[in-house]
């Protein structure tokens, strides 16, 4: 085996009690926790009726995630370390609540559940109990970034919170079923971004307790060798504490930890790795039950929630849990007031060094506003609607360049994407910042750096989790991504809107920077890459979640796209999803047109319209670049068709705005939808996304059963830009004809019309079969003005 064995005898005997108490006690209250509600200390027999009804929760992490935090403990107080402690056994809520109360950090967040006696008791039924905390790792917890309810992100959470953090030490406790996911998996290769002199350390702390919810764990029963080369081949140096007999096991923890510090001050002063992690191997439900039925549990998958089920019925597994309870010597934890004894503090630190009172885990605390350019001073020059063109995301680039000149001495804003920066057409940020890269580099390799800030890597998880991380401990940031590919991180993205709501509630919890998303190379310029790379419903996941914290913004133009850009960087405590294109695209508004539009949400564009002072006799509506462009080709083509119609022309940036105010808090009001959209006037909608995503939000609507949405409908290919338009039924000739069926009055008088329109899209579609472009009355179509 070609593990570094830690050393033993790192503690003293005094120091040996003082961690055994501090863990016991946590213990204690972990498995309270589950099972008891009411006399927390045991002072009489225990009786049926101070069982829960309902047993809830999992206690097989629990002894070894306050096994870690015991000894972290210890490690900081002998060192001086400024740590975090992120919790990746995502269920193990009942260790990190227990130990959060020991230390007195769960108090001063929730002073009801006070350290005494009072308090241990409304811990223990305040846990998966209506009206209290969950089971799992939540914003409830101080010291927490992490949402516990689901597995794999913990590493790149903890990555997130040590980059442009020098000095911290964020130590993440990864689960051996956790480490089977695929965001863990790639997470191993971020120890590749972090620079030891810039940035603060990561030690994963990988613990295999060898089972999961009903399975063994691969890691756990792989050859040892086989272990210690995928981990060491990831770029870590391990160092090993295995075992279940407490007191060896103590001394290699607190052996393991003390080298694991000594190996990062010395990688901080030379500024080269690897990094140490530690690999703790521990029975599952450790200091539990052995055996339960004649069954073994200690050391099984049987561990894992509740290892004693039928405590109310059972007179034996009552009499099991009171053994199992009074094991820890609760006499010698607390004293007669129910407040730990000084065995068990001794070895915890004081004030902010607490893991739960560390501010970087309550990340609004230590954030700064961003310095942002005025935005005007970037906007494109507009003479007149359409005249020029521009590429968006390229303007928004060096909009962001400046960003990053104005706060790079702040060192708190970072860009994260797949490798699409330049593709993306971002790559102004490279005249002022680098991408991040510890690795060898030399020609042709281009713009790579220490200490760049553009965090670019091959895996949308990666990069999803990166960026919670760094918002979570208090910096600033921006997601750019392929549309189509966003959803990579959909569940990663729920988890965090989950955490935000819940965050949001919580007094002590401060407001952190909005995780902001810029989608881009759309579903309407994938035409090269076809099919595969065409879906715009990542708006339709976000969109399902908390209308409290979700916003979607669809800019039709690059100074609109500037000002939702802005807006997003300045927000807090959400999530806002940006939609914009890369390619040319018209310039529709100047830079205070395009302020008072996106102040707006949405609004009448009057010089696109023909109503004048009466009611329209139809309503164009449209959200995103190229529906825009659509709509406003067709309006030209209805301006000379038929000069005597009235035609609104609505545009929708902030896609929220079409939700009863009721329902979300950017919705519009009943009557100031009427105002824009009529009571009763046909509204034909073309729609960046799925269609029926609009009629979801607008359903409610006086108008509803007039409205008529075209967008994408999977039909997909490789093929010309406006081929996709005119395969998806959202080209302007398509919505000229969905005028003509739907205004009364017109379709007996427009015939010639009708047929004008369709012999336009079987010319369209002859065109590109034989040269492979689009019309060139479509590619160089410009608005006509008035």
């Amino acid at each position: 085996m070609t593990a570094t064995e830690a050393p033993v005898a790192a503690l003293s005997a005094e120091e040996l009690a003082q961690v055994d108490a501090q863990w016991r006690a946590a213990n204690y209250l972990a498995a309270g926790q589950i099972y008891l509600m009411g006399d927390p200390l045991l002072r009489e027999p225990l009786e049926p009726a101070q069982i829960k009804p309902r047993l809830l929760g999992h206690w097989g992490t629990s002894p070894g995630l306050n096994f870690v935090y015991a000894h972290l403990n210890r490690a900081i107080l002998a060192h001086g370390l400024d740590a975090m402690f992120v919790t990746g056994p995502g269920h193990g809520g009942p260790a990190l609540l227990a130990s959060t109360w020991l230390e007195g950090s769960y108090a001063e967040a929730w002073p009801e559940v006070s350290r005494d006696s009072e308090g241990m008791d409304r811990l223990f039924r305040q846990f998966s109990f209506p009206g209290g905390v969950p089971s799992h790792v939540s914003p409830h917890v101080p010291g927490s970034i992490h949402e516990g309810g689901e597995l794999g992100y913990s590493l790149a959470h903890a990555f997130g919170a040590a980059f442009d953090n020098p000095g911290l030490l964020v130590a993440c406790v990864v689960g051996d079923g956790e480490a089977e996911t695929g965001p863990l998996a790639t997470s191993w290769q971020a120890s590749r971004f972090l620079d030891p002199r810039r940035d603060g350390a990561v030690l994963p702390i990988l613990h295999l307790n060898g089972y999961k919810i009903a399975n063994p764990t691969v890691l756990s029963r792989i050859p040892p060798s086989e272990l210690d080369s995928l981990l060491r081949g990831a770029g870590w140096a391990p160092v090993y504490a295995e075992g279940d007999e407490p007191v060896a096991m103590h001394q290699a923890m607190a052996a393991a930890l003390d080298g694991v510090v000594a190996d990062l001050a010395r990688i901080r002063r030379d500024g080269t790795g690897p990094w140490p992690m530690i690999v703790l191997r521990s029975p599952k439900g450790w200091t539990g039950p052995a055996t339960v039925d004649g069954q073994q549990v200690e050391g099984t998958w049987r561990a894992h929630q509740v290892p004693l089920t039928r405590v109310r019925e059972d007179p034996a597994h009552l009499r099991q849990l009171e053994d199992w309870l009074r094991s820890y010597r609760p006499e010698e934890l607390f004293d007669a007031a129910g407040r730990p004894t000084a065995a068990v503090t001794a070895l915890i630190p004081s004030g902010s060094r607490r893991m739960g009172a560390n501010p970087h885990a309550n990340g609004g605390v230590l954030l700064r506003p961003l310095s942002l350019p005025p935005v005007a001073d970037h906007a494109t020059g507009v003479q007149a609607a359409g005249e020029s063109t521009s590429e968006p995301t390229r303007v928004l680039g060096q909009y962001l360049r400046e960003v990053f000149r104005r706060n790079a001495g702040r060192a708190n804003f970072r860009l994260f994407g797949p490798d699409e920066t330049a593709s993306n057409r971002l790559d102004a940020v490279y005249d002022v910042t680098a991408k991040t890269w510890e690795l060898p580099s030399g020609p042709p390799d281009d713009r790579l750096a220490p200490d760049g800030r553009v965090m670019e890597v091959l895996s949308e998880h990666l990069c999803q989790g990166w960026l919670e991380g760094y918002l979570l401990s208090g910096r600033h940031g921006l997601f750019s991504c392929y549309e189509a590919f966003a959803h990579i991180v959909d569940s990663m993205v729920n988890q965090h809107i989950k955490w935000l709501r819940v965050h949001r509630e919580i007094p002590w919890r401060r407001p952190v920077a909005s995780l902001n998303y810029l989608l881009t190379s759309h579903v309407w310029r994938q035409d090269h890459n076809g099919f595969s790379h065409q879906d715009p419903g990542f708006v339709d996941h976000v969109a399902n979640k908390a209308p409290e914290v979700v916003r979607v913004y669809f800019p039709p133009d690059a100074n609109t796209l500037l000002e939702v850009a802005a807006h997003c960087l300045r927000s807090r405590d959400l999530v806002n999803v940006v939609v914009a294109g890369k390619n040319e695209t018209p310039d529709w508004l100047d830079a205070e047109e395009a302020a008072l539009h996106c102040a707006r949400g949405l609004g009448i564009w009057e010089w696109a319209s023909t109503h004048a002072d009466r009611e329209p006799d139809v309503v164009l509506a449209c959200a995103g670049d190229a529906p825009t462009l659509e709509v406003l080709a067709a309006a030209a083509i209805l301006r000379t068709e038929l000069p005597s119609l009235a035609v609104r022309v609505v545009n929708v940036v902030d896609l929220m705005r079409l939700q009863p105010e009721a329902e979300h808090p950017h919705g519009l009001s009943d009557r100031e939808f009427d105002a824009l959209f009529t009571p009763d006037r046909p509204v034909l909608f073309a729609y960046h996304g799925y269609p029926w995503l609009i009629h979801r939000l607008a359903y409610r609507r006086a108008n509803h059963a007039g409205l008529h949405v075209r967008g994408y409908t999977e039909h997909g290919t490789t093929t010309t830009p406006f081929d996709m338009l005119v395969r998806n039924r959202m080209d302007r000739f398509q919505l000229v004809i969905d005028v003509l069926d739907r205004v009364p009055g017109l379709l007996s008088a427009t015939g010639p019309l009708r047929q004008r329109m369709t012999r336009a899209q079987e010319r369209h579609r002859h065109w590109i079969t034989r040269y492979g472009e689009d019309l060139p009355e479509v590619r160089e179509w410009r608005w006509p003005g008035r």
